[in-house]
């Protein structure tokens, strides 16, 4: 015996949400979608629903419960986009319904990776993160390189860090926390916590002599 194809039981508008219907399969509740998607399947109540109308169902299910997933992550705090998919793959949403979810958010303004690079460089410059450090950990979030490394120059401009004072600042008050300590291990320790900060190159190495001399 053949299995009966799902029947579309239920098609009302959303209350809370406009535009939006309540698709009803088979009696029971499927998802709330958009209504301008469900006009191009041409639904008929009572009528079975043809497996490749059934999959689109799907499909527009899938975008609107990763819609909602990316929506709950940026009320907790803003994510660039390629953090956020990385996120929502992770949990199971599927990549391409996860791409469109994203597409939706970026068109509302929602998602915006131009935005995240400079709020996220500008209140960690202002805690005194360098300049290295604040482009790694915008890599690490799928920041574009250039995007990055112009976002970090514009926010240490705009809140007038100068990278090169910042660290002398960072790097005197870490080596009073560690002066009881041999000198060979407190500039180790010293250079180690410049880098972390992110603050490097030669300069940094003659800083950490000066700063920890007798």
């Amino acid at each position: 015996m053949l299995p009966h194809a799902p029947i579309l039981t239920g098609l009302a508008p959303d209350p809370q949400q406009p535009g939006y219907r309540l698709v009803e399969v088979d009696r029971g509740r499927f998802a709330s979608l958009p209504g301008d998607a469900l006009e191009l399947l041409r639904l008929e109540l009572g009528r079975a629903l043809p497996a490749p109308t059934l999959a689109r169902l799907q499909e527009l299910a899938d975008i609107e419960a990763a819609c909602r997933a990316a929506l709950r992550a940026l009320a907790r705090r803003s994510h660039a986009r390629q953090d956020l998919k990385r996120k929502l793959v992770k949990k199971q949403h599927p990549p391409g319904a996860v791409d469109e979810a994203l597409r939706r958010l970026e068109v509302r303004g929602l998602v915006d990776d131009r935005r995240f690079a400079g709020e996220y460089a500008a209140l960690r410059a202002a805690r005194g993160r360098g300049p290295a450090r604040l482009i790694k950990d915008l890599l690490a979030q799928g920041v574009d390189r250039r995007l990055a490394e112009e976002s970090v120059r514009h926010a240490l401009e705009d809140e007038g860090v100068d990278p090169e004072i910042e660290a002398r600042a960072v790097a005197v008050k870490r080596a009073r926390q560690l002066a009881d300590l041999p000198a060979a291990v407190r500039k180790r320790r010293l250079l180690a916590y410049l880098a972390r900060r992110g603050y490097g190159g030669p300069g940094v190495k003659e800083l950490v002599e000066e700063v920890c001399a007798p």
